[in-house]
């Protein structure tokens, strides 16, 4: 199966997900549904499950959310988030179609999902919330950066679309192809603004923007540590 395809997943494509593991049971959630690309189903799952490596608990906030799925997997990953926003200027009228067909089989994300129409600067943000989005386009990555470091929120993004004309690429551009001085420089940014960073990447082969950036600020992990010794 081509995993990069546009293509939405249907019900014929059920076949394909007949395992008894947590991906296959969304999976098939996702074919019942019928309106999500394949392409956007398997970035979800590869990031929320990096994500839950790394950050667990904590109000989830989908931001630039499209249907909403990414919020969705983190919930069902770690039951102990209490809910989740997904944030959008655009919702599609299908992320009710799709979140109607994950709740037959999990009624326990029944109500704790708020879908909100709005700019991303005006959604009241906290310090434990954990803010996320797969392929926020360009500029609205950096957006979403800075309103996490604006409340000391945890934070994990997977850019997209790189604007070389507007983005900062951090005198960078000598040695690194565009796209990666940006994103380096996003992290030295992170850095300053006192968070540890973690980097990964997705599988290649669901997309070739496939760079995912974690960073939590620096004080949660000193916590940890002192709660510890």
């Amino acid at each position: 199966m081509d995993r990069s395809s546009r293509n939405r997943l249907t019900e014929r494509l059920l076949s394909q997900f007949a395992g008894d593991t947590l991906f296959d049971a969304i999976a098939r959630a996702v074919c019942r549904a019928g309106c999500l690309p394949r392409k956007e189903f398997y970035e979800a799952w590869e990031v929320a499950r990096r994500v839950r490596r790394r950050f667990r608990g904590r109000r989830v906030v989908d931001l630039a959310c499209g249907h909403g799925l990414l919020a969705q997997i983190l919930l069902l990953l770690d039951d102990s988030s209490p809910g989740a926003l997904a944030v959008d200027q655009r919702i599609p009228k299908s992320a009710a179609t799709l979140e109607a067909s994950l709740c037959v089989d999990w009624p326990r994300l029944q109500g704790r999902i708020s879908y909100i129409k709005t700019d991303l600067r005006d959604v009241p943000l906290h310090c434990d919330d954990l803010i996320v989005s797969a392929h926020a386009c360009g500029g609205l990555t950096d957006l979403i950066l800075e309103r996490a470091v604006e409340v000391g929120a945890c934070v994990a993004v997977l850019p997209c679309c790189h604007d070389l004309k507007h983005s900062d690429l951090g005198g960078l551009e000598g040695w690194l192809d565009g796209s990666m001085a940006i994103d380096a420089t996003r992290v030295a940014r992170l850095r300053i603004q006192g968070y540890r960073v973690f980097t990964q990447v997705i599988p290649s082969d669901i997309t070739p923007k496939n760079r995912l950036l974690m960073a939590e600020p620096e004080c949660i992990q000193n916590d940890l540590l002192h709660k510890q010794t």
